[in-house]
């Protein structure tokens, strides 16, 4: 049976985690005299984006001893992101975890001075227990989720679908208003209008994706007649950013809120069935039967309208939305690659993109042929 190949994890810092460690100290003594900064480490999982470290407090009264930090991307690797607002993210997450109860970490300290450790952060508690790897993904055999039980994986996906509908149901668009993105129209043209700015800073200097410029076109398309009410989206929602239970399968923290906007439920929907059928889709292309029965599509909808009352539209749309939006990100992180010399850059820009098949088919209307 074919297996993915392992490869080397693509560079996604130039910072030295040890001079990081003493820099961090320094700082949380500033803010909590005599205490220290322990067991300073970058987890495996560090994201592509924002930097992540994992530290102790040494000190006999910290607010919380197991913390994580949440940096800025470092300029000069080549970032994913063009901006890194930092106030953002803490905001968002205080707001969500006031209005919802949804077990978001607690934020503890936010620096907007770059001063300190090169880039603004914020700390926040450390939550234990386990989440679904992208590498290799969680649809791949051995791992803790594919051999969990039919049942446990259904009481897993109940409750990551909960996450999502007590999120747009449980925060006011008013107090939300931070997160309204610049521009003209409704909220789902801002944020499709936003999508074309990032694309064009992604591919600004090079060749031009044939492939993600058609998704766009097709979008247009398919622009739904109604686009339903606005609410605050979760932004990177998937289970990969959340943190599960140790001995179960509910959440135990909700993670990485730097995409959060105000938008139709559906962009929130559509990012959650689209990046599992990624790992799906990469999971059967290697040979493996992978988890074809989870977050189905339909199941996802029919659960969600169950907790909301609100039946997702337009998901055509929605979905292929969420694999160009996908696409676009991993045309930056494949040019990051070309530029840290990881990797050569080929005459069709389109082939950087693992999903470039499945896009494709969206676009032409033939992906989703049983709704699933």
């Amino acid at each position: 049976m074919a297996t993915a190949p392992r490869q080397p994890r693509p560079r996604t810092s130039t910072r030295e985690p040890e001079e990081i460690a003493r820099r961090l100290t320094a700082w949380l003594g500033r803010r909590l005299p005599g205490a220290k900064a322990v067991n300073v480490a970058v987890p495996e999982s560090n994201g592509m984006s924002s930097e992540t470290l994992l530290f102790d407090i040494e000190h006999p009264e910290p607010p919380v001893r197991a913390c994580a930090l949440r940096l800025a991307a470092d300029p000069s690797a080549y970032t994913i992101f063009p901006v890194y607002d930092m106030p953002r993210q803490y905001r968002t997450m205080r707001l969500a975890a006031e209005r919802t109860g949804l077990p978001v970490p607690r934020v503890l300290w936010l620096e907007e001075d770059a001063g300190p450790l090169g880039a603004p952060f914020f700390v926040m508690e450390r939550v234990a227990g386990r989440v679904p790897p992208d590498v290799m993904p969680y649809t791949y055999e051995g791992n803790w989720l594919h051999e969990a039980t039919d049942g446990e994986r259904e009481r897993l996906e109940d409750a990551s679908v909960q996450v999502l509908a007590r999120l747009h149901d449980g925060v006011p668009t008013a107090e939300a208003s931070f997160l309204e993105l610049p521009g003209e129209g409704s909220p789902l043209r801002r944020h499709v209008d936003a999508q074309r700015a990032y694309y064009a800073w992604v591919v600004e200097g090079r060749s031009p994706s044939p492939l993600i410029e058609s998704a766009f076109a097709r979008l247009e398309e398919l622009w739904p007649q109604r686009e339903g009410p606005t609410v605050l989206n979760w932004g990177d929602a998937r289970i990969g950013n959340i943190i599960y239970e140790q001995d179960g399968f509910a959440p135990a923290a909700v993670l990485d809120w730097e995409m959060a906007s105000l938008a139709p439920r559906e962009v929130d929907l559509g990012w959650t069935v689209y990046l599992h059928r990624f790992f799906q889709d990469l999971t059967e292309a290697f040979g493996q039967r992978g988890l074809p029965d989870f977050l189905r599509r339909d199941r996802v909808e029919a659960r969600y309208a169950r907790l909301t009352g609100h039946t997702p539209r337009d998901m055509e749309f929605y979905t292929l939305y969420a694999a160009l939006r996908h696409a676009a990100v991993m045309l930056r992180v494949a040019y990051r690659q070309i530029h840290f010399g990881e990797a050569t850059e080929p005459a069709d820009p389109d082939t950087l993109i693992l999903h470039h098949d499945s896009l494709r088919a969206m676009v032409r209307g033939s992906y989703w042929a049983d709704g699933s």
